[in-house]
């Protein structure tokens, strides 16, 4: 009997053994295709996809700080004016491609007040990064690198149909840990959030997956590895809850943010805009023209607003990033082929970029007869001033109504309507927004030989 006993316990711990030895061998490497697939979820397939368009962001932050010792900062400083300490800080965060050609977007809290940019992608490299926009006011900001070869990148997608309770999965790439990636669901939509500094974010996406200062910029996504927001970790005390901007929003901004006109300094005078297609959930949309400004390159050109923008120099512009990317590398100064659709009908209209300057003189002759030309810094000087006051005027055409008000030139023009003009820059931005046959408030200053200064509005009625 106890033979029959022991002889069974050896074969019960044979079978065992041989049992655990074979679940063994699978843990180390021997797991069949089939089991590996089964263990294989949504959120591994979100990751994979999108993880190598996911950056790290190092950037170096310098601030200032009242010097003094101890708990006497303020009263030391008073007494022996110690002169503000510059502090130089390391910062980090997330962000992710939107485009192959390396624009980058982010949270401007994680760029604001820094000097210097590095972006770290998952295969090591580093590249310097240029802050093209930095939005405050919806903690966005837009990034550029220049890159030798087109970057993985993340497409919009859309957030205006997200539902309370679906996965979603947060992917960030802080220094030092590669990539992290969190999942949860939505637990409400809409969430605004207040600061003591006046600052209120409206509409935002709050989720239970964690999203921490290093995970910052990163993308927020969908089971479909679809881009529906940028995490923010803009509450430092909040507990297992974390806020994402709308894609729609970041979509929404992003014309003003990638503006070529701002950019390079430019005049288009054609400002485009998304019409985005509800009836999909791809981000799919026509890019059609919101704005021709007046007296503008685009406007003399024929270009109406409505027409819906193919391509621009024979290159597809689905969407407005690819429409940017195009302009963006066009030479000014050499006319520009968009490909337009317009009642049907396709038409082939060249456009000529010109240089903010240029552009200026040649609207603010055009409107008013009037040639003006920046201060120099000998001038400058000379009047002892800290800049620019306004701009000179060289000329006055004979017959207008400035030359009958007795404008002349060597006069200063300081302001137009209620905008001060320093430089042609701003010259070019400012009459761009005065409609034809308005009459406008043109501040003009008069400097005698003796130092003395005369001031007052001259009303002239723009072309």
């Amino acid at each position: 009997m106890k033979t029959g006993l022991i002889g069974m316990g050896v074969w019960v711990a044979t079978v065992l053994a041989g049992s655990a030895g074979t679940r063994g061998d699978d843990l180390r490497g021997k797991e069949s295709p089939t089991a590996r697939e089964r263990r294989r979820t949504p959120v591994v397939d979100v990751f994979e996809t999108s993880k190598a368009a996911v950056v790290n962001i190092s950037s170096t932050r310098r601030f200032t700080i009242q010097r003094g010792l101890g708990g006497f900062d303020a009263s030391l400083g008073d007494l022996f004016n110690l002169p503000p300490q510059a502090v130089t800080q390391q910062s980090v965060g997330s962000g992710f491609v939107i485009h192959p050609d390396g624009y980058i977007v982010t949270n401007a809290h994680v760029v604001a007040q820094t000097m210097q940019r590095k972006i770290i992608f998952s295969d090591k490299r580093e590249l310097p990064a240029e802050i093209i926009a930095s939005d405050p006011a919806n903690d966005l900001a837009i990034l550029k690198v220049e890159a030798d070869k087109p970057l993985p990148y993340l497409p919009l997608g859309r957030s205006d149909d997200l539902m309370i309770g679906e996965t979603v999965v947060a992917i960030g790439n802080p220094l030092g840990l590669q990539h992290t990636c969190t999942a949860g669901i939505i637990s409400a939509l809409n969430r605004e959030l207040r600061f003591q500094n006046s600052i209120t974010y409206t509409g935002l996406i709050q989720t239970d997956a964690s999203i921490n200062p290093g995970n910052s910029g990163g993308p927020l996504l969908n089971v479909n590895s679809e881009l529906i927001g940028v995490n923010s970790a803009i509450r430092g005390d909040a507990q297992n809850i974390g806020f994402a901007i709308p894609v729609d929003k970041l979509r929404k901004l992003l014309p003003n943010y990638l503006d070529i006109e701002r950019v390079r300094r430019v005049a288009l005078g054609l400002h485009m805009e998304a019409d985005f297609d509800k009836s999909t959930s791809a981000a799919g949309s026509d890019l059609r023209v919101g704005r021709v400004d007046t007296g503008s390159p685009a406007a003399e050109a024929g270009v109406r607003v409505g027409d819906i923008v193919k391509a621009i120099n024979d290159t597809p512009t689905p969407n407005y990033l690819d429409a940017f990317s195009v302009l963006e590398k066009a030479p000014i100064g050499k006319p520009i082929a968009f490909t337009l659709q317009r009642g049907g009908k396709t038409l082939k209209i060249p456009v000529t970029m010109i240089a903010m300057k240029q552009y200026s003189a040649k609207l603010m002759a055009e409107r008013f007869g009037i040639e003006v030309r920046e201060m120099t810094q000998a001038e400058i000087r000379r009047l002892r001033l800290n800049g620019p006051i306004g701009l000179v005027v060289t000329s006055v055409a004979k017959g207008t109504e400035a030359a009958s008000k007795g404008l002349s030139p060597g006069d200063y023009v300081v302001r137009i309507g209620q905008i001060y003009v320093r430089s042609m820059d701003e010259l070019g931005s400012t009459l761009e927004l005065i409609p034809s046959k308005r009459q406008v408030a043109i501040g003009v200053m008069r400097v005698h030989d003796n130092g003395d200064a005369e001031q007052g509005d001259m009303f002239l009625t723009a072309k």
